[in-house]
């Protein structure tokens, strides 16, 4: 484990930017970036596009450092070069930006009104091509749509099971167990999501450095407890559909949490854009995030 990418990661200001769409969410992430699906004949070539709109934010003169602390990829953007290194390198190396890597494989069918991930057969080789890539830690996602007790169980008892096997290897695993911003009574679910991680908590050894990626809740500062646990190096926010103005105006009301955003950070980039109107329109997301992620 890197010991300064941990405490930047601690202490620093700044937000992560969320850069790891995955084969089912990237048509649609290029569609709102302008390019529809008539651009591509192949899955090559879309993930292709969608790389270079991301070395596009990437290499932005606005994505700096000061602002982002890390930067979340799809596994096969960590495979791929931006201005020829391979991009975690040029992230911490050019930008000082940690590089986080998604390792789940998306979502299992809906059972007891939750979505557990897929199974991972791969996961111990894709851990080591991670360090090897020098990536500071990993994102998995799996999803709550409705209230239901056993669901949300098995859900938390799966994210630390996985996480315990990759901070073994020296990484740092972001958990996120998402409550769907449409779940009925969406403050009922997060009351027993808190406490089943909460239950979880005590399995850590003292040396297993976890993060959080949490829903913005209804009750504001309502993860304030997970967040002073030793274990825990940084909570932060998903945007979860929420557009990018409310999505920020929940999270200036939760202390000490920062954000995490896919949708909202892209929100307003086209591919169309000039270079001048690109960057002032990335630039303005990134402050308005950084700004909401300061209280």
């Amino acid at each position: 484990m890197n010991m300064k990418q941990l405490e930047r990661m601690r202490t620093d200001k700044g937000f992560i930017a969320a850069l790891d769409q995955s084969g089912g969410s990237t048509p649609k992430a290029l569609e709102v970036y302008g390019i529809s699906k008539e651009s591509y004949s192949n899955e090559e070539e879309m993930f292709q596009l969608v790389h270079e709109m991301r070395s596009r934010i990437m290499e932005s003169p606005v994505f700096t450092k000061e602002r982002i602390l890390a930067a979340i990829l799809f596994e096969k953007t960590m495979d791929s070069k931006v201005q020829g290194k391979y991009t975690p390198d040029y992230l911490w190396e050019e930008k000082g930006i940690l590089p986080i890597l998604k390792v789940d494989k998306g979502l299992d069918l809906l059972a007891n009104g939750v979505q557990l991930m897929k199974p991972m057969p791969g996961l111990d080789e894709l851990l080591t091509r991670a360090n090897n890539r020098h990536i500071f830690g990993t994102k998995m996602r799996s999803v709550i749509k409705e209230v239901n007790r056993v669901g949300i169980e098995a859900i938390v008892k799966q994210q630390f099971e996985f996480g315990k096997k990759i901070a073994a290897y020296g990484l740092v695993p972001i958990l996120e167990p998402e409550v769907d911003i449409h779940t009925p009574n969406k403050e009922a679910a997060e009351a027993i999501l808190r406490d089943e991680i909460m239950k979880h908590m005590v399995e850590l050894e003292a040396n297993e450095f976890i993060m959080f990626k949490l829903t913005l809740p209804e009750v504001d500062d309502f993860y304030s407890e997970l967040m002073k646990h030793p274990n825990v190096v940084r909570t932060v926010a998903l945007s979860g559909g929420y557009s990018r103005e409310d999505a920020n105006q929940r999270l200036r009301r939760n202390h000490n949490m920062i954000a995490s955003f896919s949708r909202a950070l892209s929100e307003g980039l086209n591919a169309s854009q000039s270079s001048e109107a690109f960057n002032k329109m990335l630039n303005e997301s990134i402050q308005s995030i950084y700004e909401a992620s300061l209280t």
